[in-house]
């Protein structure tokens, strides 16, 4: 057998790519290009019809999906109670695209506001239990000024991020 050379990390791969468990991962699929313009890229399903693995990509970036295995240890966020990981999404339109997500099934967890750091951002659960947090970069901040920014709201935060 001849061994090509391969690349170390694939034409069109990010360094960090997330992989979602998901209950019933081709419905997530669906949501997915409804919610935030997915393409499917791969589909893999194993004998029991449940994905061994999947792929979209939103925008220049890959995400891939697997659906749930006891056997495996693979879980999702419904079955653990909810995740601590959420995923960033920028895109060209925050608030369109929050309302493209809602009218798809997803739940605003923080609604759309201009932040001390430049983005126009707001925040939403899948109906898989995935989190996202959605931005538009509407204005460049330094370091500087956002922290003094921060520092003049005393902290203040609502929805688990801070507020313009």
């Amino acid at each position: 057998m001849t061994q090509s050379a391969a690349k170390p990390i694939p034409d069109g791969m990010h360094s960090v790519t997330p992989h979602l468990v998901c209950a019933g991962a081709a419905d997530a699929i669906e949501f997915y290009k409804k919610a935030f313009n997915a393409k499917e890229e791969a589909r893999l399903p194993g004998p029991d019809g449940k994905l061994m693995h999947a792929m979209i990509s939103i925008g220049d970036s890959a995400v891939m999906l697997v659906d749930e295995n006891t056997q495996w240890g693979t879980l999702g966020p419904k079955s653990i109670k909810g995740s601590p990981v959420t995923i960033h999404l920028y895109v060209e339109d925050v608030d369109a695209m929050v309302a493209q997500a809602v009218a798809a099934g997803a739940k605003v967890t923080m609604p759309v506001a201009n932040m001390f750091w430049g983005d126009r951002y707001g925040a939403l659960e899948d109906p898989f239990g995935h989190r996202w947090s959605v931005a538009t970069h509407v204005r460049d901040v330094s370091m500087e000024e956002a922290q003094k920014a921060m520092e003049q709201m005393g902290g203040q935060q609502m929805g688990g991020a801070p507020q313009a």
